[in-house]
């Protein structure tokens, strides 16, 4: 049973969450601010932490923070508000691995913890090994830090041309099908049509290939998806 540890003040909203989530057959810990939250994952080690941004005492950003200086790996799934761009991207770039936006859709919610299990659960070393700095060709990917450079020069992605990135990593050379990316990096969103997965394909080549129209790493899969040539 995996063990989830909840950060969040909003009584009613960590009550329903964790209910439904233990419908699902997680195990829970709800904690209502962030020294606490601090305090209760050294003692529980969970699978993955839902973090709120605004909290009382320590704020998620430094719980955040505070986790990974300590070096833990554990996966991150941040609630951020409507409309905060800059702190989706601030807590990304400070290593969390996903988000999603209050108000949001329960299933949303259960579909991106399920995803980020799903990774970690894949064996503890390939997650350890993605947190990593990662190589192909003359392109460097931090995803602790979420930073990207090509020939040591930083490239700004977008966060979902980030994810897309680090989900063709993450196979480690194999297919990666249309339908796995939509999942992994949309959260299995209906909203996400395969086109939207081949946009995002054409701004990474744009960006990362040296002759976009004929790429030497984001290959195409005729068919069925993409992988990465290392």
């Amino acid at each position: 049973m995996s063990r989830i540890l909840l950060i969040e003040d909003n009584s009613d909203l960590a009550f329903g969450l964790r209910n439904n989530l233990e419908i699902e057959g997680y195990e829970v810990e709800v904690v209502a601010d962030g020294m606490t939250g601090l305090k209760v994952f050294a003692k529980v080690n969970p699978d993955l932490v839902i973090l709120d941004l605004m909290l009382p005492e320590l704020d998620g950003f430094r719980v955040l923070r505070s986790l990974r200086q300590d070096g833990h790996t554990t996966p991150v799934l941040l609630l951020t508000a409507k409309g905060e761009e800059a702190d989706k991207v601030r807590g990304l770039r400070m290593g969390a691995d996903d988000y999603v936006t209050k108000p949001f859709g329960l299933l949303e919610l259960l579909a991106r913890v399920e995803a980020l299990l799903r990774r970690t659960h894949r064996g503890g070393t390939a997650a350890e090994d993605m947190r990593k700095v990662q190589r192909f060709g003359v392109i460097e990917v931090d995803p602790a830090s979420r930073t990207v450079r090509r020939a040591s020069q930083t490239v700004e992605l977008a966060p979902k041309e980030f994810d897309l990135l680090l989900a063709l990593l993450r196979a480690r050379g194999a297919v990666v099908t249309r339908l796995q990316v939509m999942r992994e990096v949309w959260g299995y969103s209906a909203a996400v049509v395969s086109r939207t997965v081949d946009t995002h394909i054409a701004e990474l080549r744009r960006k990362l290939e040296e002759n976009p129209s004929s790429p030497r790493h984001i290959i195409t899969v005729r068919k069925t998806g993409y992988r990465i040539k290392f």
